[in-house]
């Protein structure tokens, strides 16, 4: 690799941020609201699989002030409520169908579902979480429909491009799945967010920076990142409780490390909407770090200013 360029393409950020992209084509921020439609997974209910990814406790990832047992309204109304004040400056508000595999099940309940998000008058759009396996061409069709009156934004759980680790965490389908889902996707021109696991086992750190060119070849428009953690309620959990050596967690020096080393081989054209998670205290069994999730952003962005490098830097390597 030649000596690496210190100035950014991204101005003041060394990375393609999401949150600078949506300032720029929505005019302000755009805050998700988190809705339960009481959508299964087919992971879960036999179909593919029982039990779920061994790694998944919806309750670790789903928001205090979401009451699944109210109405889509309701839950907007009550989402809003608690965003507006912790994030004053919110232009518009997307419904964003979170818990479990959001597009699996009849068209015609997605539909009332959907649209009963997009009736609330708060509601500009909805972002929708799901797995690649459960994306007909039916429901990708519906969608692309709706995404010429709205926007819609489509979050696969893709977690990693390593067959070997997919399996071993009984995720029920294989990189291909997801290759082929968003290929469809992008087809119709709907807007795709990747959602990406860094430390599951059964994969390598040069397995997941492989991941970095995979996942640039294809026409994803963004990507989640986030840290193995370990929920209380899981497979994994009681696995690295029974071992913890079976279940190796990454320290949060490590991890940004590992993210640098990642974002520099991504594709630049790729926006990175988030850079780690965080599970309710409760909940969360393990890593622990000194760490917060909002510290996460300038932590990294120190660590790129360090080494002179910035997203895309090493992407024609790959």
């Amino acid at each position: 690799m030649d000596a690496p360029d210190n100035a950014s393409p991204f101005g003041k950020r060394r990375y393609n941020a999401y949150n600078d992209w949506i300032a720029r084509t929505h005019g302000g921020r755009i805050q998700k609201v988190s809705v339960s439609a009481g959508f299964t997974c087919p992971n879960r209910d036999g179909t593919v699989g029982t039990g779920g990814c061994s790694f998944c406790n919806n309750a670790g990832f789903t928001p205090g002030y979401l009451d699944a047992r109210a109405d889509i309204h309701a839950q907007i109304d009550t989402g809003i409520g608690f965003l507006s004040r912790r994030y004053p400056n919110t232009r518009r508000y997307l419904a964003y169908f979170q818990t479990y595999s959001n597009t699996y099940g009849e068209l015609a309940r997605l539909r009332a579902c959907y649209e009963a998000a997009l009736a609330h008058p708060a509601i500009s759009g909805l972002a929708i979480g799901t797995r690649p396996d459960c994306l007909s061409d039916a429901v990708l069709d519906y969608l692309a429909g709706l995404a010429e009156q709205t926007q819609i934004e489509l979050e696969i759980g893709i977690e990693s491009t390593s067959d070997a680790a997919l399996t071993r965490v009984n995720r029920g389908h294989d990189f291909a799945s997801s290759v082929d889902a968003i290929q469809r996707a992008a087809a119709r021109g709907l807007f795709i967010t990747g959602h990406l696991i860094f430390g599951l086992p059964g994969e390598s750190r040069e397995d997941m920076l492989t991941g970095a060119s995979r996942l640039s070849a294809l026409p994803l428009h963004a990507i989640k990142f986030h840290q193995l953690q370990l929920v209380r309620g899981t497979a994994l959990a009681r696995e690295w409780l029974s071992d913890p050596a079976t279940v190796p967690l990454l320290g949060e020096d490590e991890y940004l490390a590992l993210l640098a080393d990642f974002v520099e081989r991504l594709a630049p054209r790729i926006l990175i909407q988030r850079l780690g998670s965080e599970v309710p205290p409760r909940l969360k069994l393990a890593p622990h770090w000194n760490l917060r999730l909002s510290e996460l952003a300038p932590r990294l962005e120190a660590l790129l200013t360090e080494r002179g490098t910035h997203q895309g830097v090493r992407y024609h390597e790959m």
